[in-house]
């Protein structure tokens, strides 16, 4: 099978670091001083129960809402003071919680505007080549609006207008939220093919399973904070991340 986005692969990506990250809402502390990181190729999971701070971290880190805390660098740029509309310039990929695309605009052109901050020429066009590889049924309705799509199809749609920015880490938050079993296993194939592929990934998801399968690391979140780290498949066998999360 021909590997898809291979320059950002071999393009100097830098590691993702998280560093002392905090969110305050008024007087309510949302994430409390968490650290991560994210090396180049990695994919690293944030599971936890709804309230935990998962989407909090992940709009924090992308300067979505404001940190009351903390550093977050790509490499050896610091993208602290970064406003959230130009991190897609410094490589960060954003796939939002509830997919957010553009109803009123046909497929295509929902994926040409994740493109926005690259010149349209050959490289471009190959970029949306490979994202109508990764999901053909995207290039089967590249003229419907997006608004008529399922919610499966808005979902690759989302993913697809992330990848047509390049990114060096791709940021996910909830892509498996309103999906079919059929629908999430197909998105979690995709998710495991990009990280073969060697594409960072960062999923935060309350699916553990789906988490689990896609990624080599995961951080466990309650009230804001880190409760569990370490690798995917040793969480996955902790007899109380099996019972709270896989129900087993």
């Amino acid at each position: 099978m021909k590997a898809l986005f291979a320059p950002a692969r071999t393009e100097s990506g830098g590691t993702l670091a998280v560093e002392e990250l905090s969110v305050h809402f008024g007087g309510v502390c949302a994430v409390r001083s968490i650290s991560f990181s994210v090396a180049p190729g990695d994919s690293v999971g944030v599971i936890g129960a709804n309230g935990a701070g998962k989407t909090s971290t992940l709009k924090a880190l992308t300067g979505l809402v404001p940190r009351s805390g903390g550093r977050v660098t790509l490499g050896e740029r610091d993208l602290t003071m970064v406003r959230a509309r130009d991190m897609v310039r410094h490589g960060i990929g954003y796939v939002p919680e509830g997919r957010h695309v553009f109803p009123g605009l046909p497929v295509e052109k929902n994926l040409l505007l994740g493109a926005y901050a690259r010149r349209w020429d050959a490289e471009t066009r190959a970029t949306l080549e490979e994202v109508y590889e990764l999901f053909p049924v995207l290039r089967e309705m590249s003229g419907r609006l997006a608004g008529a799509l399922s919610g499966g199809q808005q979902q690759m749609l989302a993913i697809g207008r992330a990848l047509m920015t390049r990114p060096r880490v791709l940021l996910l938050d909830e892509p498996s939220m309103g999906l079919s079993p059929i629908l999430v296993g197909f998105i979690l194939d995709n998710l495991r093919r990009l990280r073969e592929e060697g594409l960072s990934l960062l999923l935060v998801e309350q699916n553990a399973k789906l988490t689990f399968g896609a990624t080599s690391h995961c951080l466990v979140m309650e009230n804001g904070g880190v409760a569990m780290t370490g690798t995917s498949e040793e969480l996955s066998r902790d007899a109380r991340v099996r019972q709270i999360y896989l129900g087993l």
